[in-house]
């Protein structure tokens, strides 16, 4: 590579870096991996002043501790006085995982564009052959996009409210942003179930398909052939690459799918407890009874890292079925795609179906 290719591709990584990290600051509020203020806020200071710093601190440690009193109602875990582990979980909500979070999206996008720069689109080497062959049907098709469009309004809406105070909120003002996180909070609780009956589709359809196989072995050993042009090995109708989304998308999106029904119904569903008490019977010293509240709370973390671990997941699948490769998008959008495409990418599966084969050849 010559070095004037060299500055044109340091310069574009460069200008994506400040672009993104610029948006990264007005989205966590700070550059800065320190300990944030939620955790500030819960490393010791204590209100009040009413008989002496020392003789305040020891009280409301020992209040932090779990000062216990007597209840009346069948739920004897409500005589805990103050509940503590609220300031943990929020300190880690909008500490930690905020960050994490708002890094790792930011990293996706950097590590997408330089490949995008080395690599370039992944074209069809043998030029497209006029001829088709059906990959999905129309069923196949909406389930994929009845999926795909539920869980982008759920990625806006929960990136809203989760990081919407730092981005939106300064940029439409207080009301329009209460609004708009009202509608979206709504959007979020009820689109949850077309994303919940896709992922169930997709099981049903696509199960048989991504069941692991030795090609795959050999497919992940040489990197699918993304890293080199004009080698492409052996695949029936998905690959590892999409296996391993198929069933990121599938475990990650039932998980998702049962922390979030947890967090909508008022029925205390106990997933934590039930875990918990599982793992203390094999000796693992974990608490086996859990409030409700702390329940939530834990459903709220685990919620916040699957979501945004499908995110980073998703933003690579998006990118390699459009602008990374040519042909890709047919698939999905028609149903139809090239036959060359189809033998580069799938040629085990075309072998299968050559009885399929639609269009005159090319000339």
């Amino acid at each position: 590579m010559s070095f004037l290719k060299l500055g044109k591709l340091a310069g574009m990584v460069a200008v994506l870096g400040i672009v993104l990290a610029a948006g990264f600051v007005g989205v966590v509020g700070s550059l800065d991996l320190s300990v944030s203020k939620a955790q500030a806020q819960s490393a010791g200071n204590v209100p009040g002043n009413f008989s002496g710093n020392l003789s305040d601190a020891d009280l409301w440690r020992g209040i932090r501790g779990g000062v216990r009193g007597t209840v009346s109602i069948p739920d004897k875990r409500a005589a805990q006085l103050v509940q503590s582990d609220g300031d943990l979980w929020r300190a880690a909500k909008n500490g930690i995982l905020s960050q994490v979070g708002g890094w790792s999206l930011l990293a996706i996008f950097i590590v997408l564009g330089v490949f995008y720069a080395f690599r370039g689109k992944i074209m069809v080497d043998s030029g497209l052959s006029g001829q088709t062959i059906e990959r999905f049907n129309g069923l196949e098709r909406f389930a994929h996009w009845l999926t795909a469009s539920s869980f982008i309004v759920l990625a806006l809406t929960g990136l809203n409210i989760f990081y919407g105070r730092y981005v939106i909120k300064p940029l439409l003002g207080a009301e329009t942003f209460a609004w708009l996180t009202s509608m979206g909070k709504f959007a979020h609780n009820y689109i949850g179930f077309a994303f919940i009956a896709g992922i169930i589709l997709m099981f049903v359809l696509w199960v048989r398909d991504n069941v692991p196989l030795l090609e795959d072995l050999k497919w992940l050993a040489v990197g699918g052939g993304l890293f080199s042009k004009g080698f492409h090995p052996p695949a029936k109708r998905f690959n590892a690459g999409q296996k391993l989304i198929f069933w990121a998308v599938i475990i990650g999106g039932g998980s998702l799918s049962i922390s979030g029904l947890a967090l909508l119904t008022i029925i205390d569903i106990p997933l934590w407890a039930g875990s918990f008490s599982i793992l203390s019977s094999l000796g693992f010293d974990v608490p086996s009874t859990l409030s409700p509240l702390q329940e939530n709370q834990l459903n709220v973390i685990w919620h916040t890292i699957v979501g945004m671990t499908m995110m980073v997941v998703i933003v690579g699948h998006i990118y390699i079925g459009s602008v990374g490769m040519e042909g890709a998008i047919a698939a999905v959008s028609t149903g139809q795609v090239d036959l060359n495409w189809a033998k580069e990418h799938h040629s085990l599966w075309v072998e299968e179906h050559q009885g399929e084969i639609k269009g005159q050849p090319a000339e």
